[in-house]
């Protein structure tokens, strides 16, 4: 699916990954719905990638601030082809802290926002999507182009939240594809490593090197406009279907 004249909904899209992949979507012809949580962001973002940018502000667990902003969506551009998944929230703490065990509410916040939220938000752009002509001589109707972690896999001591709500992110991508493949939408995950997202360049040495001595090669954090390019080429290749692609420099993490 071409992105000229294609419109896409994406949530965390006020900054980080989400505004790069916004950023990278409209230089290709797209128009775009950005989804935030923090309505400040996602304002100066809009103000930043101009009129084919649009913001709406709500919580991705929550269904009637998503139905919301698809609505928004289609009153503002006249349609919704791409949903790219980008928000979530990291937490880190150990199963069993020195006195007590991890408060089970906490590791529930974690799943609501990255998983639930992530399902949450696909499903109800899905049910969008279907309504379309088909775009391609596939008769391709949409792509979800959902975002997991490389934590999935190899996640470090005090992850056990942020891995179990990722993994469900990747686990959940090959049924997610079979399902909406009677209504021409492909699903795909990408799986980032760590990224010069505006956390991390705060973060001290201590906490950058590490990782950096990681990954395998380039020797470097990931660029925001290497996922946005990443997400754009999925979009674009129609045979990418039910598939999760590490994007990490090699990286596999270590227990801490």
């Amino acid at each position: 699916m071409e992105l000229k004249g294609k419109v896409a909904f994406i949530t965390g899209g006020g900054s980080g990954l989400g505004k790069a992949t916004a950023k990278k979507f409209i230089a290709a012809g797209a128009k775009v719905m950005l989804f935030d949580l923090n309505p400040e962001n996602a304002e100066q973002a809009v103000s930043e990638l101009g009129t084919n940018a649009a913001f709406s502000a709500g919580d991705v667990s929550n269904e009637t601030d998503i139905k919301q902003a698809i609505e928004k969506t289609i009153d503002r551009f006249g349609n919704l082809h791409i949903n790219v998944n980008s928000a979530g929230i990291g937490a880190a703490a150990r199963t069993l802290g020195k006195t007590d065990p991890m408060p089970i509410e906490q590791f529930e916040f974690v799943i609501r926002v990255n998983l639930l939220g992530t399902f949450n938000c696909l499903r109800l752009c899905a049910n969008e999507m279907r309504k379309n002509s088909s775009q391609t001589e596939d008769a391709e109707r949409g792509v979800i182009v959902n975002v997991a972690s490389v934590a999935a896999f190899d996640g470090q001591i005090g992850q056990a939240a942020y891995s179990a709500s990722k993994a469900g992110v990747a686990g959940m991508t090959l049924p997610i594809a079979r399902d909406l493949s009677r209504d021409g939408i492909r699903v795909a995950t990408i799986a980032p490593g760590i990224f010069e997202t505006p956390m991390m360049r705060s973060a001290p040495p201590q906490v950058r090197e590490p990782l950096v001595e990681m990954t395998q090669f380039p020797k470097r954090l990931g660029n925001p406009e290497e996922f946005a390019e990443t997400a754009a080429y999925i979009v674009n290749c129609g045979y990418i279907n039910g598939e999760i692609i590490r994007l990490d420099g090699g990286i596999r993490m270590s227990p801490k």
